[in-house]
């Protein structure tokens, strides 16, 4: 029943189960705040919530290498087979696949997205991943909505949520995210990559603490924090 987080870095993410890792919106090589290079990541699966370039800059070559799964929007998915990547996966919004490690789910997310070449980058998405019989919330990049509820009637486990504000939700409004959606544990996302999206991380889980009933996390790029879900 234990799950391991590592983060990377903005929002780049590793989830380790029993069965292998699952990597989360890759972006190593030009990411100022990433201590690992994506040659040393060895994920079986690769989820990309949307297109833009700090989110699958490193997902071709990574896939490539490793021969991980890809599991993307429709419109990214293509656009990640023109890159060579093998079989990718395109979902949409709502939609499930099963998986060695249980299932990913397709939930919404209020965002943009478009490729590093500008092309057409589909719907912006979050995932809800079950995996050991629990469930992890990935928001990606997003805005608050109120039907951040129905994500939390899935019984959420741990969720992952940005925290940066300009690009994303911010302090504010993350808090109000996992009051709607009520996980046990929160990780914060997408913050202190650059000046633009630098915040307090301290003063983020002080709000948690004090406003919600999840454990918030926080990590230093490269840390890693294992969930032992059977003790808690």
């Amino acid at each position: 029943m234990k799950i391991s987080f590592r983060w990377h870095g903005h929002a780049t993410w590793e989830i380790l189960t029993d069965q292998g890792s699952i990597l989360v919106d890759p972006f190593f090589t030009d990411n100022p705040s990433a201590i690992t290079a994506a040659s040393a990541v060895n994920p079986r699966w690769i989820l990309l919530t949307h297109g833009h370039a700090d989110h699958v800059a490193d997902c071709a070559d990574i896939a490539q290498r490793t021969g991980a799964l890809v599991i993307a929007n429709y419109e990214v998915a293509n656009w990640m087979t023109g890159k060579g990547v093998v079989n990718p996966v395109g979902m949409n919004l709502g939609g499930s696949l099963r998986t060695e490690f249980g299932s990913v789910k397709m939930v919404p997310a209020w965002h943009s997205s478009s490729m590093p070449d500008g092309t057409y980058g589909g719907t912006a998405a979050g995932f809800v991943v079950q995996a050991v019989d629990r469930r992890i919330w990935i928001a990606g990049d997003t805005a608050l909505f109120s039907d951040m509820n129905l994500i939390g009637e899935m019984g959420i486990d741990a969720a992952i949520v940005p925290v940066g504000d300009l690009f994303t939700m911010g302090i504010e409004d993350s808090v109000e995210a996992v009051l709607l959606a009520n996980p046990r544990f929160v990780f914060p996302s997408h913050y202190n990559t650059w000046p633009p999206i630098q915040q307090d991380a301290a003063a983020w889980a002080n709000e948690i603490s004090e406003r919600t009933s999840a454990t918030p996390v926080i990590l230093e790029p490269g840390g890693t924090h294992e969930i032992d879900f059977q003790e808690n």
